[in-house]
């Protein structure tokens, strides 16, 4: 379990596109690995599973995580919202986790990762609706 440093941004890269969402709000794998607001599981050099602040507020910080598929089900992204979650609280800010109540999987995560529900919200979006199944860890 390490924070990512700007050295890590090829390993993100090598997440491929299914996990590119990722790092999507900072502009790609170089600008999140450089940012000090994700920490990740590593085997040797390679990213098992990945936690950032994916969306961040005046005073909240949305947490959003991913693992690879082969490795699911070994708390790896547990232990990285853990990590992250510690450093959001450091910074004087609440860490919290954003998703569908549609999505079970997402709702399941968040509540095992320590997460308490304040409220549900529908999303609206514009044009086709798409589907992203990428929220669960």
């Amino acid at each position: 379990m390490r924070r990512l440093t700007p050295e890590h941004a090829p390993a993100l890269a090598e997440l491929g596109t299914d996990a590119a969402w990722i790092h999507g709000t900072w502009g790609g794998p170089t600008a999140l690995a450089a940012s000090g607001l994700g920490w990740a599981a590593f085997h040797k050099d390679r990213v098992l599973a990945v936690a950032c602040a994916y969306l961040l507020g005046s005073a909240y910080e949305d947490i959003a995580c991913v693992t690879v598929a082969e490795h699911r089900r070994e708390h790896l992204a547990i232990a990285c919202v853990t990590a992250l979650w510690t450093d959001i609280a450091a910074r004087g800010h609440t860490a919290s986790w954003s998703c569908s109540r549609d999505n079970r999987p997402s709702r399941l995560f968040a509540w095992t990762a320590g997460f308490r529900l304040e409220r549900e919200y529908v999303h609206y979006v514009a044009g086709s609706p798409t589907r992203h199944d990428h929220l669960a860890a």
